[in-house]
């Protein structure tokens, strides 16, 4: 299946969202999601389907399509000029003088004889109304046509029946009863305010994202070779760099794109990708991040990602993906938006004529109707949703931690238990060698070992090969063992075999125990049945992990510690942790069962970084992995911790709950606005003008509350 993700402008509320998904879905694309807040549309197809086809088609709907993928995000934001007239701010600047002339009279104690001049007061309307119907009348008549009809219907009826009606009372000659010039011309400008409002408070709730996609486009020191094979240095954009090339990155700069350290070592704040803002010290070999800023150190280093490789693109793109998710409490909401428009149509027409009746007078019945239609707003209920969790998703990537999908952020709402893996999750899984011991010659031993652990991506497996490999040239290991065939297996361990078909395992006390009573070491090697030693390394624990947990007791969260690991080395860290329970000497299949068994008794998160954690990653309720986490696990995971550490744990916790709260605020307002704003206006309580401004308003608010997640206390 190939993924698309396209720009679409137009979208004004979360009943165009639907039409677009509606109409993606009819074309047969799939996994649709189209988050008109920020205006991504991002789907999947198998291949077969007219990209053009499906772009006109969109663009029937009344919208506009931009083929911009994630990297060209910045480009159309800032290079793409568009003509006059053709932003909210740009169409409200225009009416607004027309309109506030057309106002005047209603001052008290102001009287303006030629502005009462019904001609006057068409002629200052006629370029309001022209505007407005390029903009309303166009998406309205689109929308009818395709059967989905959006908000833009509402205000085109309303304003368009407010001008035909005092049209009507200038050319009969009768223009005293039926002056409403300005009340065509206030909707539409009032209207135009509340867009531009909402586009400029959803644009806030995107300034986290906002900042990462603006760090990606930078200049770049590039190393070049003339011909007398002289280094030269010239900068290029970032995004002419390939994978290979050779970049010089100098103290105070910003790491222009992922590369890898060739020579030099330097200082890197990797703040903007992990929230961590210690700078963390890089030396040759290791790589660095695209975005990070260089605090200290000048390093000569090698292209290793461009374009969506990269990991800050990866960042990016997940939190544009989550954002365009919709939690389960969204759903609600989009069925009423779905019928939303007919339903207040309806109310509109009913209001009209019931009002007709009873006062025995078009004129209020008619004004009555036409507030119905302006104030009503399906914006506020589409809106909810998708605002909070562009501010939640932003925060939490401004902090280090990424949400795979939105659906995540609400479930955090019910664990009510979480699962620690251990080595790795709640020890710093950076281990040393303690001791060794072998009854075979210590070079042959140390080779051996050497030569089978250096294929396994296990961290007591990598600290070993580290160690033995970083000693003098005379005791380096030399003639490493070749091998016909070596597998890693999970919850054992490393088997071998060698091309005069020995068998070798390096791994767990299981791997040992018909040979040997004594379970206290860590890395038993064994060759054709025959132990041959053990080796001993020593893990240290998390700083953070006793406060995280404290913190979960505190929350009346259980927690559990699920480890492959022997009894009693897991049982004296949870006892030096306070963890609640203890489960010990678990293979994947085993933590597998454990967490379906747990998953059936309450909602549960369980936190891991190896590969034989993947599959209870993916099983859990919510699965939570460290960025230096295998990549099997970070792919299983549905949260991703990336400031290497468990402290920001508690911080996505807390953003899950508190966005799930927010989202309930906003839909509760959106219902509550709309229950109370329609009878209001059917039964003649206030005016089109002040109904236009209202509904304006309406969307603000949830903006508003939407972005004090951002400085909101959520642990």
């Amino acid at each position: 299946m190939e993924k698309i993700q396209w720009k679409v402008d137009g979208m004004d509320c979360n009943t165009c969202a639907i039409n677009i998904h509606k109409y993606l879905e009819k074309q047969g694309m799939k996994n649709v999601k189209v988050n008109y807040a920020t205006g991504d549309v991002i789907f999947e197809s198998n291949g077969a389907f007219s990209k053009e086809k499906i772009s006109i088609g969109i663009e029937d709907l009344g919208y506009t399509v931009v083929n911009d993928e994630v990297n060209n995000t910045l480009k159309h934001q800032t290079l793409n000029i568009k003509p006059f007239l053709s932003t909210h701010l740009q169409r409200l600047l225009f009416c607004l003088p027309f309109t506030a002339v057309l106002m005047l009279h209603m001052i008290p104690g102001l009287h303006i004889d030629w502005l009462m001049n019904h001609w006057v007061q068409l002629g200052l309307t006629i370029p309001v109304y022209l505007v407005g119907m390029s903009f309303f009348g166009k998406s309205a008549w689109k929308s009818i046509r395709n059967g989905m009809p959006n908000m833009n219907v509402l205000i085109a009826i309303g304003a368009t029946a407010a001008f035909v009606y005092s049209l009507y009372g200038s050319l009969t000659g009768q223009p005293e009863k039926y002056m409403f010039y300005e009340t065509a011309a206030t909707i539409i400008t009032l209207v135009f305010l509340g867009n531009y409002l909402e586009d400029a408070s959803i644009s806030s709730t995107q300034r986290e994202l906002n900042k990462l996609v603006k760090s990606q486009k930078v200049m770049a020191n590039m190393i070049a070779f003339d011909d007398e094979h002289k280094e030269q240095i010239f900068q290029v954009e970032n995004t002419r760099l390939h994978v290979g090339d050779l970049i010089l990155i100098k103290s105070g700069e910003q790491v222009p794109i992922d590369c890898k350290i060739l020579w030099g070592d330097m200082h890197v704040s990797e703040a903007i990708i992990t929230g961590e803002s210690t700078p963390v010290h890089k030396y040759p070999k290791d790589k660095l991040i695209g975005g990070s800023l260089v605090t200290d150190g000048t390093v000569k280093a090698q292209v290793t990602a461009v374009g969506q490789d990269t990991v800050l693109s990866g960042i990016i793109n997940m939190v544009k993906q989550a954002q365009g998710e919709k939690p389960p409490v969204q759903q609600l909401a989009d069925r009423i938006s779905a019928v939303f428009i007919p339903i207040v149509m309806g109310i509109a027409a009913l209001t009209l004529l019931i009002s007709w009746l009873i006062l025995k007078e078009f004129t209020p019945a008619l004004m009555r109707s036409i507030a119905v239609l302006v104030i009503a707003c399906p914006c506020a209920m589409g809106l909810a949703t998708p605002a909070a969790i562009a501010v939640g998703l932003g925060r939490a990537a401004r902090t280090g931690i990424l949400f795979r999908n939105a659906t995540s952020l609400e479930t955090f709402k019910n664990i009510r238990q979480v699962v620690f893996d251990k080595t790795g999750t709640l020890t710093t899984g950076k281990f040393r060698i303690a001791g060794f011991q072998s009854s075979i010659d210590e070079t042959e031993f140390k080779r051996l070992v050497y030569s089978i652990e250096k294929y396994s991506n296990h961290p007591m497996a990598t600290a070993i090969v580290n160690e033995w490999s970083k000693r003098t040239p005379s005791e380096k290991i030399k003639d490493e063992l070749s091998w016909k065939k070596i597998e890693e297996v999970k919850g054992l361990g490393m088997q071998a075999t060698d091309k005069e078909e020995n068998h070798f395992t390096a791994g767990s006390f299981k791997t040992a125990k018909e040979l040997t009573n004594d379970d206290t070491h860590n890395v038993y090697i064994v060759r054709n049945g025959e132990l041959l030693g053990w080796i001993d390394v020593k893990d240290e624990v998390r700083p953070e992990a006793k406060q995280v947990i404290d913190y979960l007791h505190k929350k009346n969260i259980e927690t559990i510690l699920l480890s492959g690991d022997r009894q009693a080395k897991c049982n004296e860290l949870g006892s030096q942790l306070g963890i609640d329970k203890i489960i010990a000497e678990q293979t994947p299949e085993q933590k597998l069962e454990w967490i379906d068994k747990l998953n059936k008794k309450t909602p549960t998160a369980m936190v891991g970084d190896g590969i034989n954690d993947a599959p209870a990653l993916a099983k859990a309720t919510i699965g939570i992995s460290m960025n230096e986490a295998s990549q099997i696990a970070v792919q299983s995971a549905q949260v991703i911790l990336m400031n290497h550490g468990l402290k920001n744990l508690p911080t996505a916790l807390g953003l899950g709950k508190h966005t799930y709260l927010t989202i309930k605020q906003n839909l509760f307002w959106a219902f509550f606005y709309n229950i109370i704003a329609i009878p209001v206006a059917a039964l003649g309580l206030l005016t089109p003008t002040f109904g236009a401004l209202v509904m304006g308003l309406s969307d603000v608010v949830l903006a508003i509350n939407s972005v004090r997640l951002f400085v909101k206390r959520v642990v």
